[in-house]
Protein backbone atom coordinates (compact mmCIF):
# COMPACT_ATOMS: atom_id res chain seq x y z
CA UNK A 1 0.00 0.00 0.00
CA UNK A 2 1.33 3.42 -0.97
CA UNK A 3 1.18 5.91 1.89
CA UNK A 4 0.95 9.60 1.09
CA UNK A 5 3.06 11.09 3.87
CA UNK A 6 2.65 14.69 4.91
CA UNK A 7 5.49 16.96 3.88
CA UNK A 8 6.38 20.48 4.99
CA UNK A 9 5.04 23.35 2.90
CA UNK A 10 8.55 24.82 2.60
CA UNK A 11 11.54 23.50 0.67
CA UNK A 12 15.06 23.97 1.97
CA UNK A 13 16.67 25.28 -1.20
CA UNK A 14 20.17 24.44 -0.06
CA UNK A 15 19.39 20.70 -0.10
CA UNK A 16 19.70 19.06 -3.51
CA UNK A 17 17.19 16.29 -2.80
CA UNK A 18 14.13 15.46 -0.74
CA UNK A 19 13.95 12.63 1.78
CA UNK A 20 12.36 9.47 0.39
CA UNK A 21 9.14 7.84 1.54
CA UNK A 22 11.24 4.78 2.36
CA UNK A 23 13.13 6.73 5.03
CA UNK A 24 9.91 8.18 6.48
CA UNK A 25 8.41 4.71 6.73
CA UNK A 26 11.53 3.28 8.42
CA UNK A 27 11.79 6.20 10.85
CA UNK A 28 8.14 6.08 11.89
CA UNK A 29 8.37 2.32 12.45
CA UNK A 30 11.28 2.76 14.88
CA UNK A 31 10.46 5.80 17.04
CA UNK A 32 12.72 4.94 20.00
CA UNK A 33 15.80 4.26 17.89
CA UNK A 34 15.15 7.54 16.08
CA UNK A 35 15.02 9.40 19.38
CA UNK A 36 18.22 7.77 20.62
CA UNK A 37 19.99 8.53 17.36
CA UNK A 38 18.82 12.13 17.45
CA UNK A 39 20.20 12.47 20.96
CA UNK A 40 23.55 11.35 19.57
CA UNK A 41 23.17 13.89 16.74
CA UNK A 42 22.62 16.72 19.20
CA UNK A 43 25.69 15.66 21.19
CA UNK A 44 27.81 15.47 18.03
CA UNK A 45 26.57 18.87 16.85
CA UNK A 46 27.67 20.41 20.14
CA UNK A 47 31.04 18.76 19.64
CA UNK A 48 31.40 20.24 16.15
CA UNK A 49 30.81 23.76 17.43
CA UNK A 50 33.30 23.27 20.27
CA UNK A 51 35.85 21.70 17.92
CA UNK A 52 35.67 24.72 15.61
CA UNK A 53 36.22 27.07 18.56
CA UNK A 54 39.35 25.14 19.51
CA UNK A 55 40.60 24.94 15.94
CA UNK A 56 40.22 28.69 15.31
CA UNK A 57 40.70 30.35 18.73
CA UNK A 58 41.85 33.66 17.22
CA UNK A 59 39.12 33.96 14.59
CA UNK A 60 37.19 37.20 15.32
CA UNK A 61 33.67 36.72 16.74
CA UNK A 62 33.70 32.96 16.15
CA UNK A 63 33.50 31.84 19.78
CA UNK A 64 30.71 34.32 20.50
CA UNK A 65 28.65 32.72 17.72
CA UNK A 66 29.48 29.06 18.29
CA UNK A 67 29.36 28.87 22.08
CA UNK A 68 25.57 29.46 22.20
CA UNK A 69 25.10 26.78 19.52
CA UNK A 70 27.05 24.23 21.55
CA UNK A 71 25.07 25.11 24.67
CA UNK A 72 21.71 24.81 22.89
CA UNK A 73 22.66 21.49 21.29
CA UNK A 74 23.49 20.08 24.73
CA UNK A 75 20.22 21.40 26.12
CA UNK A 76 18.40 19.51 23.38
CA UNK A 77 20.50 16.43 24.10
CA UNK A 78 19.34 16.55 27.72
CA UNK A 79 15.75 17.19 26.69
CA UNK A 80 15.69 14.01 24.60
CA UNK A 81 17.36 12.03 27.40
CA UNK A 82 14.58 13.02 29.82
CA UNK A 83 11.94 12.27 27.20
CA UNK A 84 13.42 8.80 26.70
CA UNK A 85 13.60 8.26 30.45
CA UNK A 86 9.89 9.05 30.79
CA UNK A 87 9.24 6.36 28.19
CA UNK A 88 11.35 3.83 30.10
CA UNK A 89 14.36 4.01 27.79
CA UNK A 90 17.89 5.35 28.07
CA UNK A 91 20.76 6.31 25.81
CA UNK A 92 22.67 3.47 24.19
CA UNK A 93 25.32 3.07 21.53
CA UNK A 94 23.98 2.72 17.99
CA UNK A 95 25.80 1.71 14.84
CA UNK A 96 26.22 5.06 13.05
CA UNK A 97 25.39 5.61 9.38
CA UNK A 98 28.28 6.61 7.09
CA UNK A 99 26.75 10.05 6.51
CA UNK A 100 28.91 12.20 8.77
CA UNK A 101 32.18 10.42 8.04
CA UNK A 102 31.57 10.55 4.29
CA UNK A 103 30.71 14.24 4.38
CA UNK A 104 33.84 14.99 6.38
CA UNK A 105 35.96 13.52 3.59
CA UNK A 106 34.88 16.46 1.43
CA UNK A 107 36.45 19.01 3.76
CA UNK A 108 39.55 20.38 2.08
CA UNK A 109 42.73 20.23 4.15
CA UNK A 110 44.22 23.61 3.25
CA UNK A 111 43.18 26.87 4.84
CA UNK A 112 41.15 28.96 4.33
CA UNK A 113 39.21 26.31 2.38
CA UNK A 114 39.06 24.02 5.39
CA UNK A 115 37.17 26.56 7.48
CA UNK A 116 34.71 27.37 4.69
CA UNK A 117 33.95 23.68 4.10
CA UNK A 118 33.58 23.07 7.82
CA UNK A 119 30.98 25.84 8.14
CA UNK A 120 29.04 24.71 5.08
CA UNK A 121 29.00 21.03 5.96
CA UNK A 122 27.90 21.78 9.53
CA UNK A 123 25.14 23.90 8.04
CA UNK A 124 24.05 21.23 5.56
CA UNK A 125 23.77 18.67 8.35
CA UNK A 126 21.55 21.09 10.28
CA UNK A 127 19.46 21.70 7.16
CA UNK A 128 18.94 17.96 6.60
CA UNK A 129 18.08 17.52 10.26
CA UNK A 130 15.50 20.29 9.97
CA UNK A 131 13.89 18.63 6.95
CA UNK A 132 13.72 15.24 8.63
CA UNK A 133 12.50 16.46 12.00
CA UNK A 134 9.77 18.30 10.10
CA UNK A 135 8.73 15.02 8.51
CA UNK A 136 8.67 13.29 11.89
CA UNK A 137 6.68 16.13 13.47
CA UNK A 138 4.11 15.95 10.68
CA UNK A 139 3.77 12.17 10.50
CA UNK A 140 4.36 10.77 14.00
CA UNK A 141 1.23 9.17 15.43
CA UNK A 142 1.81 10.16 19.05
CA UNK A 143 1.15 13.76 20.03
CA UNK A 144 4.05 13.79 22.52
CA UNK A 145 6.49 12.93 19.73
CA UNK A 146 5.02 15.61 17.48
CA UNK A 147 5.44 18.20 20.23
CA UNK A 148 9.02 17.15 20.91
CA UNK A 149 10.10 17.32 17.28
CA UNK A 150 8.32 20.63 16.75
CA UNK A 151 10.17 22.05 19.76
CA UNK A 152 13.51 21.16 18.15
CA UNK A 153 12.76 22.37 14.63
CA UNK A 154 13.38 26.08 14.96
CA UNK A 155 16.91 25.70 16.27
CA UNK A 156 17.92 23.34 13.45
CA UNK A 157 16.93 25.95 10.89
CA UNK A 158 18.51 28.77 12.88
CA UNK A 159 21.77 26.87 13.29
CA UNK A 160 22.00 26.34 9.54
CA UNK A 161 21.48 30.07 9.10
CA UNK A 162 24.24 30.84 11.58
CA UNK A 163 26.77 28.63 9.82
CA UNK A 164 25.69 30.09 6.49
CA UNK A 165 26.14 33.66 7.76
CA UNK A 166 29.55 32.75 9.20
CA UNK A 167 30.65 31.53 5.79
CA UNK A 168 29.31 34.63 4.05
CA UNK A 169 30.96 36.94 6.55
CA UNK A 170 34.41 35.49 5.97
CA UNK A 171 34.35 34.48 2.28
CA UNK A 172 33.09 36.01 -0.95
CA UNK A 173 29.46 35.40 -1.86
CA UNK A 174 30.49 33.74 -5.11
CA UNK A 175 32.93 31.33 -3.45
CA UNK A 176 30.42 30.49 -0.73
CA UNK A 177 27.52 29.77 -3.10
CA UNK A 178 29.68 27.77 -5.49
CA UNK A 179 31.11 25.57 -2.76
CA UNK A 180 27.72 25.13 -1.07
CA UNK A 181 26.26 23.88 -4.34
CA UNK A 182 29.10 21.38 -4.73
CA UNK A 183 28.80 20.11 -1.17
CA UNK A 184 25.00 19.93 -1.38
CA UNK A 185 25.25 17.56 -4.34
CA UNK A 186 27.73 15.41 -2.42
CA UNK A 187 25.42 15.40 0.60
CA UNK A 188 22.49 14.33 -1.56
CA UNK A 189 24.47 11.47 -3.06
CA UNK A 190 25.55 10.23 0.38
CA UNK A 191 22.02 10.42 1.83
CA UNK A 192 20.64 8.45 -1.12
CA UNK A 193 22.76 5.40 -0.34
CA UNK A 194 20.93 2.55 1.35
CA UNK A 195 21.43 2.23 5.11
CA UNK A 196 18.81 -0.09 6.50
CA UNK A 197 18.90 1.04 10.13
CA UNK A 198 16.63 3.86 11.38
CA UNK A 199 18.80 6.92 11.80
CA UNK A 200 18.27 10.65 11.36
CA UNK A 201 20.86 10.67 8.58
CA UNK A 202 20.45 7.16 7.19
Amino acid sequence: MIVDFKRPSFHIKYLSSLTSNKWIRLALSNPIDMLIDHAHCERKAAGVAIQLMFRYPSEPDLAEVLSPIAREELEHFEKILYFLKDLGHSLKALHPPPYGAELSKSIRKDEPNRMLDSFLIAGLIEARSHERLSLLALNSEKESFKLLYNSLLESEARHFGIYWKLAQSKYSKNDTFKRLEELSKIESKIISKTFSMPRVHS
